[in-house]
């Protein structure tokens, strides 16, 4: 619509003489996007969409009319957008009063769209297994992913579901489905064509059933949560496909997506820099002719035949790469030995991938988004345990200072930054993602600044978000300008839902600290959701993965001592995948941040020498200073 009805003279006249025009980048104000399509929805009886087009009276804020896209010129059933531009002035000037009675009826119905408070109706095991069984149904078992198309990867349920998976197994219920789900989906992915292959990085989803055609837009939030699953699937085994997906991945980032000062950037467009080619994923795409002038012989063949270009185009007759079959079976279908085709492959990799360099490059959207970022220091922190990287862990950490100088003040988080200066009060998702950020960071290695940034954050979310009458947090702060409501979001989307991350986020931290008040905020958040879990459970994975982690028993495991001994310690709990089991490490220097069930004051022959903390959740026990003491406590 900017390019066709903005730009248009004629059509900006009509808007600028009666209207007051606002473009919002719903990814700098997500508030104004929940509240408004909610509205939307009311208004067009469930239906939304992208682009939000809505008129408000600005006396109340309250729309009056909305919709998504609107043509420029008239079709069957609706008038071009000038026209209906002058109907609507022509409505509120006649009608007005009218216009504000449904306003006000407008505005106590989205009030009503909190979910009410009610008692549980089934156990908590069974609310987890019927969303386990809803979210299953819906998976496409030839394909991967879920549903028939477009596809994209929602991340957050693969984690669930992988989660349901360890835990069911650990009591003793091989929950195969689950785990199938996973590891199909994660598998159809690294192949497909939503992966970009020749330069790394996850594009947003692609339009069809099998992964192959994508819409060629990276957003950092799908990558950090990429990242994450996959270093998870990695904990079960090492898998070359997983590795190399997560590798060049971060790869990209570093390259592509990294502010000189440590952030990361919001996406890279499906459009091209240059504004007179404006093909969508021209950049990406490929004719037969071009791979083969650029590449030899062998290094043609096997890209032909791994990328299926020797089958039919896939979008406007070129081909978006992809690949349908396992590496090793091309290998062999091609009578290669495996180590020379390695070295064939990269070789032809290197080649494309410096080609596509000299066309016109995808545009950047430069803006840091602090919720997306904390999402990537826990991609980074589990990618860089699994693979063993300390470089990638040492970009997480740069990543959290970056953080908290930038978009910390010390007692608020701000929802974005630019060189500019332009920011905005952060909201519920920032600091649930930065501090479950900074919980992963401080299980690899702790830090005294990340533990108090972890606990400023914690009471910050709960005395800035925290419905105390009701329980759950409210998407806006409560100093933020007011809106005609507060949303409180329980919905899967993009990331999950701020009200899921902190339930898990305050549990884990409670946990660790041995504070009672996160245990209770959590607790009485997934109180709160309750009813709208076990109306729609399929459709909140998050919420009930955060139910089903509350209801486990921990394994908290907190060591004490020299570092680098407690790094020995630290190995001998091991890396396989345990979602219960946490480890933190925790040296006597400089530490004021530590958990209120250890002792405060030690002599100088404990610090000299590790001492090891068990905690169920209940009870702690006495410090166990013998290796092989420490090795027979894990397994009883």
């Amino acid at each position: 619509m900017a390019k066709e009805s903005f730009a248009d003279p004629a059509t900006a006249q009509i808007m600028n003489e009666h209207f007051i025009n606002i473009k919002v980048d719903r990814e700098e104000r997500p508030d104004l996007d929940k509240i408004y399509q909610s509205a939307l929805q009311l208004l067009n009886k469930g239906n939304g969409g992208w682009p939000l087009t809505v008129v408000i009276d600005p006396q109340n804020l309250t729309p009056f009319f909305g919709g998504s896209y609107f043509s420029k010129d008239a079709t069957s059933t609706m008038p071009g957008f000038a026209d209906l531009l002058m109907r609507l002035h022509q409505a509120f000037t006649d009608q007005a009063e009218d216009l504000r009675t449904q306003a006000a009826k407008m505005a106590q119905a989205v009030k009503q769209m909190y979910p009410p408070l009610l008692d549980p109706n089934m156990p908590d095991a069974d609310l987890v297994f019927l969303a386990k069984d809803q979210v299953t149904h819906q998976f496409d078992e030839s394909e991967g992913g879920f549903g028939q198309g477009p596809k994209f990867a929602m991340t957050s349920r693969m984690q669930g579901l992988l989660r349901h998976w360890a835990i069911a197994r650990r009591h003793k219920d091989n929950d195969k489905i689950a785990l199938e789900v996973v590891m199909t989906t994660l598998t159809k992915i690294a192949r497909g064509g939503i992966y970009d292959h020749l330069g790394g990085g996850f594009f947003r989803y692609t339009t069809d059933r099998a992964w192959r055609t994508p819409y060629f837009e990276k957003v950092l939030c799908d990558n950090a949560q990429l990242l994450s699953i996959f270093a998870e699937a990695l904990r079960l085994g090492p898998d070359p496909l997983f590795q190399d997906a997560i590798s060049d991945t971060i790869k990209w980032l570093m390259a592509d997506m990294r502010h000189a000062k440590g952030g990361f950037y919001a996406s890279q467009d499906a459009l091209l820099i240059q504004s007179n080619e404006t093909a969508v994923g021209k950049y990406y795409l490929w004719r037969r002719e071009e791979v083969k002038k650029h590449l030899k012989e062998d290094e043609y063949l096997l890209v032909e035949t791994l990328y299926g270009i020797d089958r039919p185009a896939n979008l406007d007759n070129h081909w978006s790469l992809h690949r349908s079959d396992s590496y090793r079976s091309v290998v062999e279908r091609l009578s290669m030995q495996v180590d020379a085709a390695n070295e064939v492959l990269a070789s032809a990799k290197e080649k494309l991938f410096l080609v596509r360099q000299q066309r016109s490059a995808p545009r950047t959207d430069e803006t840091i988004l602090t919720a997306w970022n904390g999402l990537l220091i826990s991609g980074l922190v589990e990618a860089g345990t699994v693979m063993q990287r300390p470089d990638w862990i040492a970009t997480a950490e740069e990543l959290a200072d970056f953080i908290f100088t930038h978009c910390w003040d010390g007692k608020l988080l701000t929802a974005n930054w630019r060189n500019s200066g332009d920011r905005s009060l952060g909201f519920s998702d920032d600091y649930a993602n930065v501090l479950m950020g900074l919980l992963d960071l401080l299980q690899y290695r702790w830090r005294e600044q990340d533990a108090a940034f972890a606990v400023a954050l914690a009471d910050a979310v709960i005395s800035g978000f925290y419905d105390t009458d009701n329980g759950g947090f409210f998407f806006s702060h409560k100093d933020q300008e007011d809106l005609i409501f507060r949303p409180k979001p329980t919905l899967d989307e993009s990331v999950p839902p701020g009200n899921a991350t902190l339930a898990l986020a305050l549990n884990r931290l409670g946990h660790l600290l041995g504070k009672n008040e996160y245990l209770d905020v959590a607790t009485n958040t997934l109180r709160w959701a309750r009813a709208i879990m076990e109306q729609f459970p399929s459709s909140h994975y998050g919420l009930i993965t955060a139910l089903e982690d509350a209801n486990e028993s921990i394994l908290q495991i907190v060591l004490r001592g020299p570092i680098e001994e407690m790094q020995g310690w630290k190995q001998v709990v091991g890396n396989n995948y345990a979602p219960w089991r946490s480890c933190y490490a925790i040296p006597f220097d400089d530490i004021k941040t530590i958990p209120s069930y250890l002792p405060g004051l030690v002599s100088s022959e404990t610090k000299n020498k590790v001492s090891a903390y068990i905690y169920d959740g209940e009870e702690c026990s006495k410090p166990i200073t013998d290796l092989e003491l420490f090795k027979k406590a894990l397994i009883s």
